[in-house]
């Protein structure tokens, strides 16, 4: 394991959040670099239109906080069809997820992360930076697997930001 004493690395999500309450989160953490892992770049529904990529950057770049998209770190689509069958098997809503499909982890850890240069990413990664993505709970999406290779391979500490 490499040590990378000066990085640490923050999860966040859109649901929850506010433009605003999104933008003063990662401000008043000291975020430095949103790296948007999702594979489409926009949330639906109108209260969160502010995270669709365009919208987001913008927001961003007015706060004073990087952005860069890693699409190689988001699940296929097949992927997240995976995940959306368990989610209706167990009848919970994508909003709702608490925790991923033991099948999706899998598949996603062997198929997406384990090709992936990890230590490249984080080499590139300023002091503080933000994998982002839409769930709510860390738990319930891939960022939490990509923070939990990164700090078991690069000893990087995880915070996760959480509305409210």
């Amino acid at each position: 394991m490499k040590h990378t004493a000066t990085k640490r690395i923050a999860t966040i999500g859109v649901y929850g959040f506010t433009a605003a309450t999104f933008v003063s989160t990662l401000t008043g953490a000291g975020v430095d670099l949103l790296v948007d892992v999702r594979q489409r770049r926009g949330v639906r529904g109108s209260e969160y239109s502010w995270a669709n990529s365009a919208r987001l950057q913008r927001l961003l770049a007015d706060a004073g906080v990087g952005y860069r998209h890693v699409k190689e770190l988001a699940p296929t689509t097949e992927m997240r069809q995976l995940q959306y069958r368990e989610d209706e098997l167990h009848g919970v809503g994508k909003r709702d997820r608490a925790v991923l499909a033991p099948a999706f982890a899998s598949r996603y850890s062997r198929e997406i992360l384990e090709p992936f240069d990890l230590g490249a990413l984080v080499g590139a990664l300023p002091g503080f930076a933000a994998l982002f993505c839409v769930e709510w709970d860390p738990e319930a999406c891939h960022r939490s697997l990509v923070a939990a290779r990164v700090q078991a391979e690069f000893g990087v500490p995880v915070t996760d930001l959480r509305p409210g």
